[in-house]
């Protein structure tokens, strides 16, 4: 038995779980995962749900014979999402709130202090945060894609202790349960590598956007922050019991001994790169240390187009990936720049705006 001691967790609740027959909202399952929060809020446990589920519970409003387009997905998203609060909401004697984010609301750093902010405060106030990616109005590039990764991303912005993804099977295993007999469950990882990633399987739920492969994103990003994470069956009622005695009854991948900072692990896991700075050869420093010395003669290119304060990736001229920064230059002015070479001119622009990357706004990545 193990005694896990939390303060916060955050508990990630699929689709399958939530409308399992896509006609609208059941309680078959819902009904043990909210007892749970129920038992963990009495003992003194800070909870926040991300709940999928908004899709399948609205598809029974719409035309089933017709082929869905976007626009309709976006549309039963809508519908769904009130249906799928109610559906909670019914299982609660307090009081619950819903927010709905778009990864560009968490890549902008502005923007994901509000969100850190107002989870605080509803959780000091004794209020349920309930939260879904807003899939009525996000785009491609404003999209996360799913709400493992999502949940991963939560757990870092509101400091969590734990997190909980529930599967449709009980944990990872070391090749897929659903094609082989002789599958083992694997109920410790210490390490995220390739090895763990190979054993992943694609998606077995019909109504889910996830699979294990995204589980096993949302545990890296989650453990590098020191947030423990946990792979379980949300379909099993003994689950949430044995979680509560103490027992792992899934898969538990263990956090970092040095976890990231706060605003190191935003930048490496959850803002996404505008561009890319590909520069001559490599640091022989650490570039954190160091990257206050990037000066314009050593840009090979700049790609993409990206404006001043936005996240790029520095890339090394043989393709290794160096670091993620906050842009001091815009695209535009470091492409002028590449284009005039000379030496007096660039270093002059270098004098009267600062580095082009600051030691303070830059995640170093770690060598594959």
């Amino acid at each position: 038995m193990q005694n896990f001691k939390w303060q916060r967790i955050v508990l990630k609740v699929g689709s399958a779980l939530i409308a399992p027959e896509q006609n609208g909202c059941s309680s078959r399952y819902l009904l043990s995962i909210a007892q749970f929060i129920v038992r963990c809020r009495a003992q003194g446990i800070e909870v926040i749900l991300v709940s999928s589920g908004s899709v399948a519970a609205g598809s029974h409003l719409f035309p089933a014979d017709k082929v869905r387009s976007v626009a309709m997905k976006k549309a039963m998203a809508a519908a769904g999402q009130t249906e799928m609060m109610a559906a909670w909401d019914r299982f609660f004697d307090f009081p619950s709130a819903q927010i709905l984010l778009t990864h560009g609301d968490l890549r902008d750093r502005e923007r994901y202090k509000s969100i850190r902010e107002t989870i605080f405060t509803l959780l000091d106030h004794g209020v349920l945060p309930i939260i879904n990616e807003n899939d009525t109005v996000t785009t491609d590039d404003l999209r996360v894609g799913d709400n493992d990764n999502l949940s991963a991303m939560v757990a870092g912005a509101a400091d969590a202790d734990a997190l909980m993804i529930c599967s449709d099977v009980d944990g990872l295993f070391d090749k897929n349960p659903n094609l082989h007999t002789d599958a083992v469950l694997l109920p410790e990882i210490s390490k995220i590598d390739e090895s763990i990633y190979a054993m992943a399987g694609c998606a077995t739920s019909a109504v889910g956007t996830g699979g294990m492969k995204t589980k096993i994103e949302a545990a890296e990003k989650a453990t590098s922050h020191g947030i423990t994470t946990f792979i379980l069956n949300g379909f099993k009622e003994q689950t949430f019991n044995r979680l509560l005695e103490g027992e792992n009854p899934g898969t538990i991948f263990l956090p970092y001994e040095k976890p990231m900072q706060e605003a190191i692990h935003w930048r490496t896991h959850t803002a996404s790169e505008q561009g890319e700075l590909v520069v001559e050869g490599s640091f022989t420093e650490p570039l954190d240390k160091n990257s206050e010395q990037l000066n314009p003669h050593e840009i090979v290119e700049v790609r993409g187009e990206f404006a001043v304060g936005d996240t790029i990736l520095v890339r090394s001229d043989d393709g290794t990936k160096l670091a993620k920064a906050r842009a001091n230059y815009s695209s535009c002015l470091l492409n002028f720049i590449a284009e005039n070479e000379s030496t007096e001119f660039s270093d002059e622009v270098q004098d009267s705006i600062g580095p082009i990357i600051s030691d303070e706004d830059i995640a170093v990545l770690e060598k594959s």
